[in-house]
């Protein structure tokens, strides 16, 4: 197994990541440069996670050898008298060298390929997000029609994240270069650089980690109250349909503003080019419209009318991006929503069925798979939605409190090595001494696993207006799906480290003899600067709890509620208000849609009903057609016969000339002003769109 679970991992995490990008992006819509950089991005974080247990439970069974060799043993030696340990061998070590051998883990990596795993990862994640992201992200939500434009675009707004990155490392820079007992040497610029990246992101990580460390259990635990979960989907119903009107009045204002710019600037015009670029990020029923009005024989006066520059071109292009983006997601959230608040109606009535079968308001129409058909039925639907899932619920929500707790208390006391208090430590150090490899990974990886969640969730939360918001069922900008690459490269680094500071394996923190894991050492000592290892990094975490206890009692909410973000409070007199506009949103939506299975009902009644007699009366019509036609190319052959014997020339061609003609067909669709007008409108549409596709680029638009 040497080496083989790293590759299975590989190749797992992989799909993981893929899946994960499938949800929220777009693999049609979006250029191929933006979903690689995410894909690439999420890939290596999750890869820090998945791996990092293996190096931990490696560096464990070296450390074991290291210390049999020190005392003139092979590692698979019997026990050794207690005497002969060290001063600076920690207790469990000392037990561990006196008692039995050391046994290789099944997962063991062999020595050289973690160190240069992990210089590969951790070094192509800083480039995607402090290089690499920013300018690409910048680049897509660029207005501008050409590569150099949008260059342009990109350099002027990632100044203020290469400023932040050049403060910070030169402010450590002048610190280590007026201290006096050190020298600059490459090794001490690198750790400079990546004690700066994860000084960054430890800011970042206790914020984000104490909002979800109390925020996961409570959603689960209100996720079990189907009552407070009902009003809550309607306070978001009235919300979301406020951000959906908004949403579509910008819509409007935006597609009229693209009208009277390509009313003025006709075919001939040299800025048509970038109108048509525009016309073709507008919805199908927006550009016919526009293309119905078009005259492309009327030329351009530069004389007479005023022309947009390109200036105002690229702001439009811009704004069309963004109105357009935003359009689509609040309308399929809005679906999204009103499904999950009629599933959560019809729970609340099936509750008190006797029947113990749970019944929808509106049955799917699609046919049912085996799953359904023999597992899931009725019965066991209503067990699980109404008993079991609120009870499984809570049980996960208690589980995840304690975790929380564990880890705040960790947090508080990692520092304290005599005595062990940290809760993680102390269980890795007890399977330390059985060798019990499994557990060791199994445990570090549902640690990290825990607190990777706590800080992904929060970012899959947050939204800062309507400029990053990670949105599913595939509504994720290209924007926002940077955005979150380069925060998930940026927490993650500084989010392992303080895992291995939790569990006594970074020895900056823990000030043991220990041996370093091969991830610590691509870090560099974090001793080159003292006040960063032995200050900021230990304190600095005690934090959490503060934000732990502000999240509790939900200060961000009513904060954010005083500004004026309404926010889902039980207490507040608009968010009552909110919840009866909701409610009365999701009643009309669900007689609308009665109406709508209604009428399908009938019109498939009336089918079923009337369907075999018009069948039979149509096939009756067609073999009366059929016969006639028939009888009547017999008599015309009769008679083409008859002249072609005995006529003469000028009556044969009498006789075609009559032939040629084409009866009228009184069963086609007649020609009506509409269908004119919409073939007219689509020929002249063309005329502005051009028909030539553009090769797929690199940096094509969104």
């Amino acid at each position: 197994m040497s080496g083989a679970a790293l590759g299975i991992e590989i190749i797992l995490v992989f799909f993981l990541a893929l899946f994960l990008l499938h949800r929220y992006g777009d693999f049609r819509k979006q250029q191929r440069m933006v979903l690689f950089g995410t894909l690439l991005a999420w890939y290596l974080c999750f890869l820090i996670v998945f791996i990092l247990p293996l190096d931990v439970s490696t560096t464990i069974y070296r450390q074991c050898v290291s210390e049999h060799e020190d005392h003139g043993s092979g590692p698979t030696v019997g026990p050794m008298p207690l005497n002969q340990t060290t001063p600076n061998m920690s207790a469990a070590s000392a037990k561990r060298v006196s008692s039995s051998p050391c046994y290789k883990p099944w997962s063991y990596i062999p020595e050289g390929i973690m160190p240069v795993f992990w210089r590969v990862v951790y070094w192509t994640s800083q480039c995607l997000t402090w290089l690499l992201l920013p300018f690409m992200q910048s680049y897509a939500r660029s207005g501008g029609f050409s590569i150099t434009g949008k260059i342009k675009t990109a350099l002027i707004e990632n100044a203020i994240y290469y400023g932040t990155y050049l403060l910070i490392f030169g402010s450590l820079l002048i610190y280590v270069a007026v201290h006096p007992e050190w020298r600059l040497s490459w090794y001490e610029l690198q750790t400079i650089g990546i004690t700066a990246a994860n000084t960054w992101g430890l800011f970042l990580l206790v914020l984000l980690l104490g909002y979800g460390l109390v925020e996961i259990p409570r959603s689960y635990w209100n996720a079990s109250r189907h009552g407070l979960l009902l009003i809550k989907t309607y306070f978001k119903a009235a919300k979301l349909m406020t951000e959906k009107a908004d949403a579509e009045e910008n819509l409007e204002d935006v597609m009229e503003e693209v009208r009277k710019v390509s009313e003025s600037i006709k075919y001939n015009h040299p800025l048509r080019k970038f109108i048509d670029t525009v016309l073709r990020k507008c919805p199908l029923d927006y550009q016919e419209k526009m293309g119905r009005n078009m005259d492309d024989y009327e030329d351009f006066d530069d004389k007479q009318n005023t022309y947009p520059t390109e200036k105002s071109l690229v702001k439009l292009h811009k704004q069309v991006i963004y109105a357009v983006q935003r359009h689509n997601r609040t309308r399929v959230q809005w679906q999204i929503l009103l499904q999950q608040a009629i599933h959560l109606e019809d729970v609340a009535k099936n509750e008190t069925s006797s029947t113990h079968q749970f019944v929808h308001s509106f049955p799917s129409s699609e046919p049912t798979g085996w799953f359904s058909r023999y597992v899931y039925t009725p019965t066991a639907e209503w067990y699980w939605e109404c008993l079991l899932k609120r009870c499984f619920y809570r049980l996960l929500s208690v589980v995840l409190t304690l975790f929380s707790v564990a880890v705040v208390w960790s947090e508080c006391t990692f520092f304290s090595t005599r005595p062990v208090l940290s809760l993680f430590a102390v269980f890795i150090q007890l399977a330390e001494r059985d060798y019990n490899y499994l557990y060791i990974e199994m445990a570090c990886f549902i640690t990290i696993f825990f607190l990777c969640t706590c800080v992904y969730s929060t970012v899959f939360r947050i939204r800062v207006f309507n400029y990053y918001y990670l949105a599913s069922h595939h509504q994720t900008d290209a924007y926002s799906l940077q955005f979150s690459g380069m925060l998930f490269c940026r927490l993650t680094p500084p989010l392992c480290l303080n895992f291995l500071g939790l569990i006594h394996m970074d020895s900056a923190i823990s000030h043991q003899q220990k041996l370093q894991t091969a991830y610590t050492s691509i870090m560099g000592s974090m001793r080159v600067l003292s006040f960063i290892a032995n200050g900021f990094y230990i304190y600095y975490p005690m934090l959490i709890v503060i934000l732990c206890i502000a999240t509790y009692f939900s200060l961000g909410t009513r904060c954010l509620n005083l500004l004026g973000f309404q926010q889902f409070m039980d207490d507040s007199e608009m968010t009552s208000d909110l919840i009866d506009e909701g409610k009365e949103l999701i009643r009309r939506e669900r007689r609308k849609r009665q109406r709508a299975e209604d009428g399908e009902n009938r019109r498939r009644e009336w089918k079923e009903r009337y369907g075999n007699q018009r069948d039979d009366f149509s096939a009756r019509n067609r073999s009366n057609h059929e016969m006639k036609e028939t009888s009547y190319s017999e008599s015309s052959r009769d008679r083409q016969a008859k002249y072609s014997r005995s006529g003469s020339r000028a009556e044969r061609d009498c006789i075609e000339l009559l032939q040629d003609a084409e009866p009228l067909d009184f069963n086609a669709d007649a020609l009506t002003d509409e269908s004119l007008e919409s073939d007219s409108g689509r020929h002249t549409g063309g005329r502005y769109l051009s028909m030539s596709s553009s090769r797929n680029q690199i940096f094509d638009d969104v």
